[in-house]
């Protein structure tokens, strides 16, 4: 069976203090790119393999672009978010379904409730029920259900791992990744995840964090509209007040969220940053990005040490806060 990183191999990526006694540690790998490519740091074991969840949401959304999907702006952005399900989100993904002739019938994704509360109070209050197009993956699915009518693909059966949209995403993948493939599961979400190594994700998002619009190749011309999208557009790739919207109205990178632990980011200058908490935790994971990011020069560390006071980043005791969650590479 295929599995990642042990819990021997694991580094410690940050630590949960609560009135000055540490509570909780959290290991995990990862691995830091210079603007070049070359590796500056590695922490743990970045060469096990991961499932990279949403955080492989950027090299999806390049590929179905390259498939034929027409989307710009805030529709390519949202097909590479893990987004809070509010109304504004719902109504970008029913455009892009409605400028492919299709429905929200056709989302593969399952009903989900919104994660963004004040968005599900709203619901509940107007005894509505969870919808496909509120879960936080049904961009992707639109942005996928949108390269198969332009290609010509049956729209039914897309999230089949013998689907041509899904051999065509995974040969994207490699490409990007300069990696093959080493496992294929199904995703929460019901989209076929890859399996890869940590290193090889990094590699992949870097090139897509360090690719011009003006590029001669198609590939990376679509990399670069892709994160200039979600650089213009916060918002979507996650959702108000929520870690990655933050991080990218804050420092200017492209960042991006995956279950189970897992975060990318990639600075202005092309620096960028792959890990995975082993415990599956998201809660320290953009923090332990961003002051890797500070570690190589890429962002300023003053600004990361003020980031870090957000209250994401509190830890509660009695209705105040007592501690924080703090990155400690």
């Amino acid at each position: 069976m295929s599995q990642t990183f042990s819990v021997q191999d694991a580094a410690e990526l940050a630590i949960v203090e609560r009135g000055g006694f540490v509570e909780s540690r959290h290991g995990g790998s990862a691995i830091v790119l210079a603007p070049t490519g070359d590796v500056v740091a590695r922490l743990g074991d970045p060469d096990a393999l991961i499932l990279p969840r949403s955080s492989l949401k950027p090299l999806q959304a390049v590929a179905v672009v390259t498939a034929g999907a027409v989307l710009q702006g805030e529709q390519l952005a949202l097909a590479t978010a893990s987004h809070a399900g509010t109304d504004r989100h719902a109504a970008v993904v029913r455009e892009m379904l409605s400028a492919a002739g299709l429905t929200e019938d056709h989302l593969g994704c399952p009903a989900s409730w919104p994660s963004d509360t004040a968005t599900r109070d709203a619901m509940v209050r107007e005894h509505l029920e969870p919808a496909s197009i509120r879960h936080n993956c049904s961009g992707k699915h639109a942005a996928m259900l949108t390269a198969c009518v332009a290609t010509g693909w049956d729209v039914s059966g897309y999230l089949d791992a013998a689907h041509p949209l899904q051999v065509h995403i995974r040969e994207v993948v490699e490409r990007l990744t300069g990696e093959k493939i080493a496992a294929t599961v199904v995703d929460g979400c019901g989209a076929p995840v890859h399996a890869m190594t940590l290193s090889a994700l990094a590699r992949g998002i870097h090139r897509l964090g360090t690719s011009s619009e003006r590029s001669p190749f198609a590939l990376h011309r679509s990399a670069g509209a892709l994160v200039r999208a979600v650089r213009e557009n916060p918002w979507t790739v996650d959702g108000p007040g929520r870690s990655d919207t933050l991080a990218i109205e804050r420092f200017g990178v492209f960042s991006k969220l995956g279950a189970e632990g897992v975060q990318i980011m990639v600075a202005p200058d092309g620096t960028t940053v792959a890990l995975k908490t082993l415990d599956g935790s998201l809660r320290a994971a953009p923090l332990v990005a961003l002051q890797l990011l500070a570690n190589a020069g890429a962002v300023p560390v003053g600004e990361v040490a003020d980031f870090a006071a957000h209250p994401l980043f509190s830890v509660q005791g009695g209705g105040r806060e007592v501690g924080r969650i703090r990155a400690t590479v």
